[in-house]
């Protein structure tokens, strides 16, 4: 394995020593490493991985120096309209390290979300036509990788990535202690809370990762089946739009869109959409942290941000904010005789339990089930 410091000592002596990404579970330590050792102006954790991008270009074209972009793979179909029409050398010419985690690469177990985009990582980068190496995890190689990548880069000025597989980097620990106010409820307590009073019609769509999760332990403990909800086990910050696209046709139901700060943030346009398309059975509730709970609990705006009154600006008809549990069963009182569209954001604890299992059914058996509970 590669330590963090050594391949963080290695670009810096190279110069390199700006980095902007959307964060990956499998460069956690990587990140936690930055985190402590590069100051805020030098390390910007994105909205999405496109923004990354366009700050890494404004970056270079300022100092000349070459910028890292990291990055799940996932975030490779934010990436393309960035590197394609910015970063190209048929257009700007601009240089950029990506550090890109192999999620789902071929004979590696992985969630159903990672499979295709694990089988296509390096065919994308081919597509585009960026030269790519799968980083070793032979410390003195990947020095010469790094070496040879910020060779062709200085010389090409063209984008170069680093994959990366599990277990490339060492285990590295967080030492940066950030300020953070303690909310009283958990997330998981918090979804059980909201779930309790959802009616017997009403559908959920519920973000990807630990928010998907904990609403389907919850339906298994209460002995409930699974066909009301969809669980957009991929697609970060587009549960939403799905939920919206819902909405505007079974205007008979509520549907409730179970999101995430990280997930909000990444594409907070789509809140704009949902305001002017105002449909009246949608109720948007936001389980804000303040991080990004699923890739290692890397910090996001969240809670720095007044997403209530975003929702409020962008023509939400009801807006609602709470931290409290005594507060939230009062809320969901109120919301369930009201008619309009409902923003609802609730403040919750960072983390989860331990023990947190994941959903035992397909994605494809997932959504038959939801549209034949839809033609109810």
């Amino acid at each position: 394995m590669i330590s963090p410091k050594f391949f963080i000592d290695t670009l810096k002596g190279f110069g390199i020593g700006f980095f902007a990404g959307v964060p990956d579970s499998l460069l956690k330590n990587i990140c936690a490493y930055i985190s402590d050792n590069v100051d805020d102006k030098h390390n910007i954790i994105t909205a999405n991985e496109g923004g990354a991008i366009g700050l890494a270009a404004g970056y270079h074209l300022a100092t000349g120096n070459i910028p890292v972009v990291y990055m799940q793979n996932s975030g490779q179909g934010n990436v393309i309209n960035p590197l394609a029409s910015l970063t190209d050398k048929d257009v700007y010419n601009i240089p950029v390290l990506l550090i890109i985690g192999w999620r789902g690469k071929p004979g590696i177990h992985d969630e159903p979300q990672h499979v295709k985009q694990g089988k296509i990582t390096l065919q994308l980068l081919d597509t585009m036509g960026i030269k790519h190496d799968v980083l070793s995890k032979d410390e003195p190689e990947a020095a010469q990788q790094i070496e040879s990548a910020v060779n062709y880069m200085r010389s090409s000025n063209e984008v170069f990535a680093l994959v990366v597989e599990k277990d490339t980097f060492d285990t590295y620990k967080l030492q940066k202690n950030e300020v953070r106010k303690e909310y009283e409820m958990s997330r998981e307590n918090a979804i059980k809370k909201v779930a309790e009073t959802i009616s017997e019609k009403d559908v959920v769509v519920s973000t990807t990762g630990m928010i998907s999760r904990e609403l389907f332990e919850y339906r298994t403990a209460k002995n409930q089946t699974h066909e009301k909800d969809f669980l957009t086990v991929g697609s970060m910050g587009h549960a939403s739009q799905i939920a919206l696209g819902i909405a505007l046709e079974k205007t008979d139901r509520k549907v409730w869109c179970f999101d995430g700060d990280g997930a909000a943030i990444m594409h907070m346009g789509s809140m704009a959409i949902i305001g002017q398309s105002n449909p009246k059975n949608y109720v948007h509730v936001v389980f804000n942290n303040g991080a990004h709970d699923s890739v290692g609990g890397q910090p996001t705006v969240g809670l720095k941000i007044n997403l209530p009154q975003i929702a409020k600006s962008c023509g939400y008809d009801y807006v609602f904010d709470v931290e409290i549990e005594s507060a939230l069963d009062e809320t969901l009182k109120k919301i369930k005789t009201i008619s309009g569209l409902v923003f609802l954001q609730i403040c919750v604890r960072k983390g989860n339990r331990k023990d947190l299992g994941r959903p035992t059914t397909t994605p494809i058996q997932n959504k038959t089930a939801l549209m034949e509970f839809l033609k109810k």
